[in-house]
């Protein structure tokens, strides 16, 4: 089965970077565009950033345009969410989708309902 497990989040402080990771197994990781979404305490699940299957189409959140970068390693069968210049409101569990259609070719895919597999979350918390 589809297994998707985030890594690297942790504490920063306000104008600092992290790099999450997300490792994905149990299909071919190439052949699928992932996303990156978090929710934070008594809000709603939010999308920050998407890349398409073949890695070259990215797109983000306007709140994040700018500071974060998505990539992939298909080699690695892994996700990454490059954030720097992280902000207090950066705060919450951040979350790795799969979709479950391969080599899909529509538009930005930033709603969590065209998302089919998901991570566990890792926690990423921003001290001011």
């Amino acid at each position: 089965q589809v297994q998707l497990v985030e890594s690297g989040g942790g504490l920063v402080q306000a104008g600092g970077s992290l790099r999450l990771s997300c490792a994905a197994s149990g299909r071919t990781f190439s052949r699928y565009s992932m996303g990156w979404f978090r929710q934070a305490p008594g809000k709603e699940r939010e999308f920050v950033a998407g890349i398409r299957w073949s890695g070259g189409t990215k797109y983000y959140a306007d709140s994040v345009k700018g500071r974060f970068t998505i990539s992939r390693d298909n080699a690695k069968n892994t996700v990454y969410l490059q954030m720097n210049s992280l902000k207090p409101e950066d705060m919450a569990v951040y979350y790795c989708a799969s979709r479950s259609r391969m080599y899909d070719s529509g538009s930005a895919y930033s709603s969590s309902s065209e998302y089919d597999y998901w991570g566990q979350g890792t926690q990423v918390t921003v001290s001011s």
